[in-house]
């Protein structure tokens, strides 16, 4: 089953008409998109794009076979040229299956929102499921029966629990192909989107590309282990979090803990459980070695600091005595072991940092040993992760993987 994309952005286009964003001001070439449609062997097209018959000509391809033409979810966006010749426009009522002429069986799927999605089967057998923009499958909506799609196309940074929840019913595989369509100014410009979208196990390609359903394509990989620094309100716990999104089952490990009466930490809580998808778990601990030795869903660990904090705490780090004495050597000995157990554990884990030391010198003794220990301890986690993250002003750079 061939399949040629002529658009993959929101049905207002990237860049958006007049718009002076920066994502906007950056979609020019292979990142500028027109509104997503789906070209299937040449028989089939899913919704439309400004210009179809221009569109498909770029591409190298002609909708003068096209036998059925599904819309996917209202047009809202700028008018769209309906070429004559082509049969008229419809959709596919929830649940129902339609036989193209062509040999494809289309069958339409409910949705959370406004729309249709479209499960296409081709006449070898290949799967593909397409999801309008901003939707995810309803609750009732069968999934994974059949095994994984060779394809999905989703709204994959719009709707990234859709993504999750393929994930976790089996619709979604190792092996399947996910392409993230109906791309807005919302996206993050350049070469961020595409690594904000291997994160997730997902790729974008340009508008006219074609690709053959069920070939092989190296699927991006997910990433098992990350370490996401920054300074204050650098946004690194936010980056942390978007790279879990598209994970069905997230355990989320708040080494801070509790603080009695204090209102301004219970409202950095609250404000976090609030950001998080409510099929996350919460655990308050640290005690994070049991935690990496088990197998189970993806960690998000927040924070390493507040870690230290409490290993410090636990060895009397802060008594220049008890440090002289012992407590140097207690404490590396917990840090050896942490790194120890990010180097062997079984699940996919994202933990955060705080990047110190780039500023002023702490005035005390105390704040100079926490900043030394916090370095050192940063480095011997970096070390055993395949992914590194330093987040500046909202800006994820890349430091490994």
């Amino acid at each position: 089953m061939e399949l040629t994309l002529l658009g993959t952005g929101a049905p207002d286009g990237l860049p958006r008409p007049g718009c002076p964003c920066a994502s906007c001001a950056t979609a020019v070439g292979d990142e500028a998109r027109a509104a997503t449609a789906l070209l299937v062997d040449g028989a089939l097209l899913l919704d439309l794009t400004p210009g179809p018959a221009f569109a498909a000509a770029r591409a190298g391809r002609s909708i003068a076979g096209v036998r059925q033409v599904l819309l996917s979810h209202p047009h809202d966006g700028p008018a769209v040229e309906f070429p004559a010749g082509l049969p008229a426009p419809g959709r596919v009522p929830d649940g129902r299956e339609l036989a193209v002429i062509s040999g494809h069986r289309v069958r339409a799927m409910a949705l959370d929102a406004p729309g249709t999605g479209y499960e296409v089967t081709g006449p070898e057998g290949e799967r593909l499921l397409y999801l309008p923009p901003g939707a995810s499958p309803a609750g009732f909506a069968p999934l994974g029966a059949s095994g994984p799609y060779d394809m999905v196309l989703l709204d994959v940074l719009g709707r990234p629990d859709a993504l999750a929840r393929l994930r976790e019913t089996g619709a979604v595989g190792a092996t399947t192909d996910v392409l993230a369509i109906h791309l807005d100014h919302d996206v993050p410009p350049g070469r961020e989107l595409h690594r904000r979208l291997a994160a997730l196990g997902a790729r974008t390609v340009p508008d006219g590309t074609t690709l053959v359903v069920g070939d092989y394509h190296a699927v991006p990989d997910l990433p098992r282990r990350t370490l996401v620094l920054g300074g204050a309100r650098s946004g690194k716990s936010v980056e942390a979090e978007r790279r879990l999104e598209g994970f069905p089952d997230v355990v989320y490990v708040a080494t801070g803990g509790t603080r009695e009466g204090d209102r301004e930490w219970a409202a950095r809580i609250a404000l976090h459980r609030e950001r998080r998808p409510g099929s996350w778990r919460t655990a308050e601990t640290c005690d994070l070695v049991p935690l990496l030795a088990e197998d189970g869903p993806a960690l998000l660990i927040d924070c390493l600091g507040l870690w230290l904090t409490d290993a410090m705490d636990s060895v009397e780090a802060w008594d220049d005595a008890v440090w002289a004495n012992g407590g140097a050597r207690a404490l590396a000995k917990r840090v050896a072991e942490l790194a120890a157990a990010v180097r062997a554990t079984p699940r996919t884990v994202v933990l955060v940092s705080n990047e110190v030391g780039s500023g002023v010198v702490p005035a005390t003794a105390s704040g100079r040993r926490f900043r030394d220990e916090l370095g050192r301890l940063n480095t011997a986690v970096a070390a055993e992760c395949e992914h590194v993250l330093l987040v500046v002003a909202g800006q994820p750079l890349p430091l490994r993987g």
